[in-house]
């Protein structure tokens, strides 16, 4: 967790500025740290950053057309040193993957401090805001982290978040619905993102969405009903294959929506003994979420993709990365070679 003259820092910026411009990561964590950011400050806009593996020059035209007196970049692990020159408008940016220099920015990561502290950003924002508990615990059971609130959450909210263990409360859960419904509104087109995000900066209770209770909640859940019947499908075709070795390797086609993170999330709870990779084919790339609780992933990231072109990188236990078709078998074979040659 950042210190607590971090924390008042971040807090300052965003008191003093009038419509600031929020990126964020297309993810749980991501959304519930704009969420936390902007019904607080009850002012600016918000852009979901589905371009991969940074943001770049290509989002320039948003700030012009917004015109923001300050930008906020939350849960977004690169930032161009071109976009951060070109936006001409300070730039605050919250983060806590692999630690970056750049000019001209406010930079906020606690592995700056402590590589191992992968606090998510959710958690954080709520630190800076102490208000809408409910949506820092969707951020940070999402992001597999408990956060030191959830008692209070369980407090507030009887029988929403039920269980002792991150993945028990993710799963089984109704909380894990939550997170569900954040992460699969942010599928489909831009304007329809858009829309669904904006609706939720005005839901004011879990309940609303859960138990269909104003017009806004229903609208969310039944959102989530519709893309979850495409999710529920692929982890049927996920869960077949698993084998009876120490990874489960699944790879769709770019016509269904990208659910890779949520598919690895819960196949790595149903095998946590299991390296995970789920992959999307899209424009002759694999574009891939992966999950190991039994070894060190990052670092064999990094070694299984030297020679290959391609990119890639996270946490200790959750990655990303993206290669070209054709250079997909031999990552894979790199990775067992970096993951399990020592075991």
């Amino acid at each position: 967790m950042l210190d607590q003259k971090s924390i008042a820092k971040i807090k300052e910026e965003l008191d003093n500025c009038k419509n600031p411009l929020f990126f964020f990561d297309d993810d749980a964590d991501g959304l519930s740290s704009f969420l936390l950011l902007y019904r607080y400050k009850q002012e600016g806009h918000g852009i979901v950053v589905k371009a991969k593996p940074s943001l770049n020059t290509s989002f320039l035209p948003k700030v012009n057309e917004y015109d923001p007196d300050k930008i906020f970049v939350v849960d977004v692990p690169v930032v161009d040193q071109e976009f951060i020159d070109a936006a001409h408008r300070p730039v605050v940016w919250i983060d806590h993957h692999d630690p970056v220099e750049r000019q001209g920015v406010s930079y906020f990561n606690p592995r700056s401090y402590d590589h191992k502290d992968q606090t998510c950003i959710t958690r954080i924002c709520y630190e800076v805001v102490k208000q809408d508990i409910w949506i820092a615990a969707v951020g940070a059971i999402a992001d597999w982290q408990m956060p030191e609130f959830l008692p209070e959450v369980q407090q507030k909210y009887p029988g929403l978040a039920t269980g002792t263990a991150v993945g028990d409360i993710y799963f089984t859960s109704r909380l894990g619905i939550l997170i569900k419904v954040f992460s699969f509104i942010l599928k489909g087109n831009s304007s329809e993102v858009a829309k669904c995000f904006k609706i939720l900066t005005r839901i004011d209770d879990p309940e609303e969405i859960l138990q269909h209770q104003t017009p806004a909640g229903n609208y969310l859940l039944k959102r989530f009903e519709k893309v979850n019947g495409e999710y529920e499908q692929l982890l049927q075709e996920g869960l077949g294959h698993s084998s009876s070795n120490n990874e489960l390797v699944f790879i769709y086609q770019e016509n269904r929506n990208s659910f890779t993170g949520d598919l690895a999330n819960e196949l790595k709870y149903r095998f946590p003994d299991k390296l995970v990779v789920v992959g999307r084919e899209k424009s002759g790339e694999v574009r891939m979420s992966l999950r190991c609780d039994v070894a060190a992933l990052a670092p064999a990231v990094q070694k299984a993709l030297v020679g290959i072109d391609g990119y890639g990188g996270g946490h200790e236990h959750a990655c990303g990365a993206a290669v070209k078709k054709h250079d997909f078998e031999r990552f894979l074979e790199n990775l067992r070679t970096a993951l399990w040659a020592k075991r």
